[in-house]
Order: C-alpha cells, then structure tokens, then sequence
C-alpha cells in the first residue's frame, strides 16, 4: 500500500491484477486499484478535480487524465471522515505507473489546494516472485 499525506488529507492506494480480464498473449493487462482518501485536517473539504498521469514500463506516458472529481463524484468529507473509490487501467506491457494529485476545496474559505496521489506501481503478482 501506498500512502501520502498533505494538508492532513491522507491518501492511501492498494493494487490488484486482474488476470481474469488480461490477455497477456496479445499485450493486454489489467489492472485496478483502490483509493481511500482520509481528512484528518481540521476543515471541511470537497474534492472538486483529478490529474493523473499514466506511464507504461518503458517510460512512455500512456495517457494523462484531467478531471471533475472521482468516479462522477465530488465527495465532501468533515474532518475525521474519509471516501473510499475503486477504478481501474490497462496497459500493453505487464507494469506500470500512476502518479497525480487531487484538487480539493476547503468548504469555510473556498480556499483551492492540491494534495499528492502517491506514486503507485501496478505489476502482476507473478512478477514478484
């Protein structure tokens, strides 16, 4: 798992490959992952947008991704509250990346700040033996 925290907001990621969904003979991976995301700040907060870049194994920036919120949602957390969300990718090589960040509102003050995504790597389980 991977975790960054910024601002008191607290990102956290956990990978899974989807071999059921993969067809590696004709360079096709899958993959999804988990995001919890944790206000431990003293505001409120709205998450309003998404950057995301996504990188293959050979370096290559397989896409970059520039949006309103996550999953058609744009979740307001008090403090102590968290948001949890599920998405996905794939890739033509059997490893990749994911980096970004968030853009969230303070819900008092309107004020806008970013908060980190950790990197994330995304491998298939067979890999790591």
């Amino acid at each position: 798992m991977e975790i960054a925290i910024t601002d008191g907001i607290k990102v956290s990621v956990e990978t899974f490959y989807l071999p059921e969904y993969s067809v590696p003979s004709r360079r096709h991976y899958v993959f999804s992952y988990k995001i919890k995301i944790e206000n431990l700040s003293a505001n409120k907060i709205q998450l309003l947008r998404r950057n995301w870049e996504i990188t293959d194994i050979t370096g290559e920036v397989r896409n970059v991704v520039n949006g309103k919120g996550v999953v058609g949602k744009e979740p307001i957390m008090i403090p102590g509250e968290s948001f949890e969300y599920n998405s996905g990718c794939h890739f033509p090589s059997p490893c990749g990346k994911m980096s970004g960040t968030y853009v969230m509102r303070k819900i008092e003050d309107n004020t806008l700040f970013e908060v980190q995504i950790p990197e994330f790597t995304l491998v298939p389980s067979f890999f790591n033996n």
